[in-house]
């Protein structure tokens, strides 16, 4: 069947993928299934439901939930009335709640649970037009949204066929859903999509997609647009879903499940690569002996290149060896990982890559629904260090400052309420200024830089940010670090360590300290941090190198504020709150005491 809109995909399962695990998730230990039946009712119920609370085409309904079977009921539920969804993350905060709850004109909210609950009813109520607040999670005192789904169960017989009409009436380029974009300044734009946006990044998508791909682990949140797409991607394919507890429990679920995909962003990437190098720095003799040897022949494994005979008979006797126990720990299945959201250190996909476990990076926007390019698993069509072609219904091309501009269906409508911004980025040929630096390199796209994020130093070199500290998060002591330099002489860096890591290292060095102020204070701690810059700088332009330095006390979190939703650095944000630092780093204020050298 054609599949033009989103809850296309409900019949389309119906017909073809009849599964008793359509959607899982775990709650209390156990994994509860939905049938595509079970699926298919449950969106239908909630649908007639809202027609009872008299629910109009065009109407928005906000949901903050984790990722569970009922976000995708009343998605579908919305969709087929022509109710446009607003999903938020659960991690913003209160301004941007109450923003996001009264500029896009929620009628309800829906939120997951009481501790969810307990933190954005109070933002909630005092917006006019919410109307109701129902959770997915029994909490005393607020209304389930089951007491939709049995509304709509009494009332099926009365609006069955108004249903019926309502779906003929949706056109595929009707609005769908708005998803708000964090940003990393300001408050978040509402990014229109369609339904056509949405299903032609799903078509598209398909060929990129694993063969033979049954079952996904989804754990990035829903309301994260790749996410989202990649889950009506799963249905289109028949691709079984299971949502993870948690992001805690993704290493248990992963083996319990044994998915052959998944999406995940860098920084998980990062932590799982952390976390098995801390574990293979424990072993002793030959098995510590082997695990180095394998981690060294992959960092510098090149996916796309046919290393010999020899070569390949020494990596095969690693992947017995040691990259085996690396594949049974992602649950022994896995046919494809996709990493976006930010840049993937071409050493990880390497390393992956040689052990078996295809990694590949893809790159795209909200406002693109939202691929625009990916790897492939194919060696011809794999390129690293790059993002990928373009997928078939993208156009891509490069201004003459290096901006990426893209053309294609999945553009989206626009920004809600903002003619103003949406001319910015979409100039009157139709093409939308991502925003991104980059180059095609023989048909591959290349990422270098956010446009808005290059900065020139007062000697009149232009610095990248993005690139340089990527090659610094390859440090095991380096949790995060954000460049800054904008109109100075030279540039510097805010650091935030690995306070798990740097705590074992100062254990070895016999460090004592009270707490981790005092720790990054330390003089041995200082050197340490200093020797991985000098090392890290030998591979950069000179005018690019960290020239001087200052560590926080804390992690960088989205709680914090210092991270966005999808783990970005909120740049603004960190030079406010390091603004002391920063300051110092540069000469306007005197030493504050844990400013490392060589800023002294």
């Amino acid at each position: 069947m054609e599949i033009k809109r989103t809850f296309d995909l409900l019949d389309n399962m119906l017909e073809n993928y009849r599964k008793s695990d359509n959607l899982a998730v775990k709650r209390n230990g156990i994994w509860e299934k939905f049938s595509a039946e079970t699926f298919k009712e449950h969106a239908d119920w909630f649908s007639y439901g809202l027609l009872e609370l008299g629910f109009k085409k065009g109407q928005m309904i906000a949901t903050v939930s984790n990722n569970r079977p009922e976000w995708n009921f009343v998605d579908m539920g919305m969709a087929q009335i022509g109710v446009v969804h607003v999903p938020i993350y659960p991690t913003v905060g209160e301004i941007e709640y109450e923003h996001i709850l009264s500029h896009s004109e929620a009628k309800i909210l829906i939120v997951n649970s009481e501790e969810r609950y307990k933190i954005v009813s109070p933002v909630a109520k005092k917006i006019i037009n919410i109307e109701n607040i129902y959770s997915f999670d029994k909490v005393q005192g607020v209304d389930n949204y089951e007491v939709i789904i049995e509304l709509g169960k009494k009332n099926q017989s009365k609006y069955e066929t108004e249903l019926i009409e309502l779906k003929k009436s949706i056109h595929e380029d009707d609005l769908c859903s708005i998803i708000y974009t964090s940003g990393t300044t300001g408050l978040s734009k509402g990014v229109m999509l369609s339904h056509k946006n949405f299903m032609s990044n799903v078509l598209a998508s398909k060929e990129v997609l694993a063969q033979g791909a049954t079952i996904a682990l989804s754990f990035l949140p829903l309301c994260h647009v790749l996410e989202r797409m990649l889950n009506y991607l799963y249905m289109d394919c028949g691709v079984s879903i299971y949502y993870a507890e948690s992001i805690d429990t993704i290493g248990d679920n992963l083996k319990e499940v044994k998915p052959d995909v998944f999406v995940t962003v860098p920084r998980v990437i990062e932590r799982v690569f952390d976390k098995i190098y801390g574990k293979g720095k424990d072993l002793t003799g030959i098995k510590k002996a082997a695990f180095f040897g394998a981690v060294g022949l992959g960092l510098k494994h090149v996916p796309e290149k046919d290393y010999g005979f020899f070569y390949n008979l020494k990596l095969a006797f690693y992947n017995k060896l040691v990259f085996s126990k690396w594949r049974e720990a992602l649950g022994g299945n896995i046919k494809q990982i996709v990493s976006g959201g930010a840049a993937l250190q071409p050493r990880l996909a390497n390393i992956f890559w040689a052990g078996k476990i295809p990694l590949v990076e893809g790159y795209g926007l909200t406002e693109t629904s939202p691929v625009i390019s990916v790897n492939r698993l194919e060696k011809m069509n794999y390129k690293t260090g790059c993002v990928g072609r373009p997928i078939s219904t993208s156009q891509v091309k490069i201004a003459e400052d290096g901006e990426i501009l893209f053309k294609g269906p999945n553009l989206m409508l626009g920004y809600y309420k903002d003619s103003e911004k949406t001319a910015e980025v979409i100039d009157s040929e139709g093409w939308f200024h991502t925003g991104d630096i980059g180059i095609l390199d023989q048909g591959f796209l290349k990422i270098t830089d956010r446009k808005k994020e290059i900065f020139k130093l007062s000697t009149g070199k232009y610095v990248a940010p993005q690139v340089v500290e990527n090659q610094f998060k390859e440090s095991p002591f380096i949790e995060q670090l954000m460049v800054v330099g904008d109109n100075e002489k030279f540039c510097a860096a805010i650091i935030c360590p690995s306070f798990e890591y740097l705590h074992d290292w100062a254990a070895i060095h016999q460090i004592h300290y009270r707490d981790n102020l005092d720790l990054i204070k330390n003089t041995k701690v200082i050197a340490r941090i200093d020797e991985e810059i000098e090392k890290f700088n030998k591979t950069l332009d000179h005018s690019m190198t960290i020239k001087k330095f200052a560590l926080t006390c804390q992690n960088w979190t989205t709680d914090s504020g210092e991270l966005s939703p999808t783990l970005k650095l909120k740049r603004k944000f960190i030079k406010e709150k390091y603004r002391v630092k920063l300051d110092h780093i540069y000469g306007y204020t005197p030493d504050e005491g844990n400013v490392g050298n060589p800023a002294l």
